[in-house]
């Protein structure tokens, strides 16, 4: 992983991210997108086992709910992106296509 990928990581998924916990990524990965996902994945998974909503009358209101929803938001941020080490800026999912065709007259000529 060079620096802008390891940069344009670091700005998804925040500055206090272990750099060396995405390098063993990357190399399993073998993609900074892949990485990005799968590090938000478990963000979101974590805050999915642990119940969203708590109260304690009187006390205290804990309410992770926009949490969730900014994770969320930001793992169709970073799949709509384009990464740094897809070819030529290629938008996920994009992919080329050509059609060959063969024209023919609508009607003989003499």
């Amino acid at each position: 992983m060079d620096e802008f990928q390891r940069s344009w990581l670091l700005a998804q998924l925040g500055p206090d991210t272990d750099p060396a916990d995405l390098e063993r990524r990357y190399f399993r990965l073998r993609s900074v997108r892949a990485v990005a996902l799968e590090v938000l994945g478990e963000r979101r998974a974590k805050l999915l086992a642990d119940p969203l909503k708590v109260t304690v009358d009187g006390v205290v209101t804990m309410d992770l709910q926009e949490n969730l929803r900014g994770i969320e938001r930001q793992i169709e941020n970073v799949r709509q992106l384009p990464a740094p080490d897809s070819p030529d800026g290629e938008e996920p999912g994009e992919t080329e296509v050509l059609v060959v065709t063969t024209l023919f007259p609508g009607r003989r000529t003499r």
